[in-house]
Parts: structure tokens; sequence; C-alpha cells
């Protein structure tokens, strides 16, 4: 046959075939039933075989209408998926976001596709790290450390006060001799974060539990790592909240008891001072001080 057939053709006979209809097909093309029917059939007249057997009301396949349908969709989907990522990007605006692989991941990641239904005509840029206190040369718009809130490479926005918790597996729980007392499960495995060894001295002396641990077992450099590893049934770990908040809404992890430690460091949002940022980084900021728990 050599040469394909026209791609308005194909169009035609992609719509169609869709909707069983042609002019349900003239309607989503912006064509009249007429144009759409002559189109199938130069389409038709080109294969030399019918696509279409017409019924008095409307139209349904033939056996190699359904046939030739399926690779035509495809095609199409193909070319709309290539076409819009290679250039839809160039109409897009882009937010940069550098966060803790714990704060990027059990905070931001889950509500992602909330702020996608809002926006989306902004795409979002995650990288993570374990520890920063600078920009340096990276070009995100947007930190999110842990501290005391004390850079001056940019505008710092506070993001809440934070407390700890202690959390542990259900099942976990239940392997202590009930009812579970937090003395019991202080004495057990503990999954400690690093950087945040003394919590569970500290709960101890502000509600006055005269806790006794028998040391950190396991010890990690991320919440995140540390609640895998608690869902894992691998111990407790005391844990910011606002880190643990998707596993207890899961039922992959229990808070026990109601004792909360403040935590005097924060979760701060840091605003790049090298960067000329447009009206995409205020609405990412805006939406994330909104989704916060």
């Amino acid at each position: 046959m050599g040469r394909l057939p026209h791609v308005t053709w194909l169009q035609s006979f992609e719509a169609a075939a869709r909707h069983a209809s042609f002019s349900a097909a003239a309607e989503e093309l912006g064509m009249t039933p007429a144009a759409v029917s002559q189109q199938i059939r130069l389409l038709e007249r080109k294969l030399g075989t019918e696509l279409f057997v017409r019924l008095p009301r409307g139209v349904t396949l033939t056996d190699t209408g359904k046939a030739y349908a399926q690779p035509i969709r495809r095609s199409f989907a193909d070319m709309m998926s290539a076409t819009n990522s290679l250039f839809r990007n160039s109409t897009m605006r882009t937010v940069r976001v550098r966060a803790s692989i714990s704060f990027a991941g059990l905070v931001i990641a889950p509500r992602i596709a909330e702020f996608y239904a809002l926006h989306p005509d902004i795409s979002v840029q995650l990288t993570s790290f374990v520890w920063a206190d600078k920009f340096h040369d990276d070009p995100a718009d947007i930190d999110i450390r842990y501290g005391t809130g004390d850079w001056d490479d940019g505008t710092v926005q506070h993001l809440g006060h934070e407390y700890a918790i202690p959390v542990c597996h259900p099942e976990y729980a239940a392997s202590f001799p009930q009812p579970l007392t937090i003395q019991a499960l202080a004495a057990g495995r503990i999954v400690s974060i690093m950087g945040s060894e003394s919590d569970w001295v500290q709960l101890s002396e502000q509600h006055g539990l005269n806790l006794r641990t028998t040391g950190d077992w396991f010890k990690v450099d991320s919440s995140f790592i540390a609640l895998q590893s608690a869902i894992a049934r691998a111990g407790s770990v005391m844990v910011l909240k606002r880190f643990a908040d998707h596993y207890l809404e899961q039922g992959l992890l229990i808070a026990p008891f109601d004792y909360r430690l403040p935590i005097r460091l924060a979760h701060f949002l840091v605003r790049s001072g090298k960067s000329n940022p447009g009206e995409e980084v205020q609405i990412f900021c805006d939406w994330l001080m909104s989704a916060l728990p």
C-alpha cells in the first residue's frame, strides 16, 4: 500500500470507533457528522475494506474494524504521551524543593497529589537529604530544614511546634505481658534515631515514669528508616508524631500511650535568597502550610 492513510481519516475513525457513533465523534472533533462519514469512507476506500456496519441508529465495527481500532487507538495515545512528556514542561512552572528524606517521604509525598489537583500547571522537583544547613550551589527554591531556625541564607518560616511519641507495631505490642506498660515497652527493643537518643530519658523525666531502657540495639540516621524498622517489628521508636501520622492512620503502627515529649527543635521552610522566585514558589509554600498536620 505504500503511504499511510491521512491522519485526519485515522482520527475520525478512532473517535467513531470509541463512541460507536459518527455524530459523537463529530462533536468531539468539531466537525459535522457528514464530514466524519466522508473521512471514514475515504479511509475504507484506501484500505479496501469496510470498517463499520452502518445501522439505522449508530454504527458498529466490523471484525476488521475492531482489529484495526486497537493499534490506532494505541498509536494516538503514544503520540499524546510523547507530546506531553517532551513539550508540556515548557509551559509549566516548576518549584524545586529539598527536604530531609523523612519529611519528603512522610509529609510531602503522601500529600503531593492534593497539590497537583489544585495546581496542575505547576511541577514539583523534590530531592532529599539527611542533613542540610545551607543552599550552597544547589538550585533549590525551597528547603525544609530541621533545627533552631537560625539560618541566614534565605527567608525562614516556622512550620509549627513538634512533639515525639512512642510507637510500635501492634504485634510487637502484643508480644509483652498484658496489659502493656510504658515501662515494659521502654525496656524492650529500642530503635534509636541519631540525634534523638535521649528522648526516652526526657520522656521519663517529664512525666515521672521511671523508665529504664536496655540500650539502643539498632540506631539509624532518619525517622523514615526507624519507622520502617518498627513496621518490621524491630522494636519501638520515639518519633515525631508528624512523621508517624501516615502509619498510624493506616493502622501499620500504633501509639499505645498518650505520653508526649515536646521537642525544642522544629522544621522550618527556608526560601532561597539566591533565586528570583516566581508566583509558583509562594503557591507551594502556602499550600504546604495549609496541608501540614
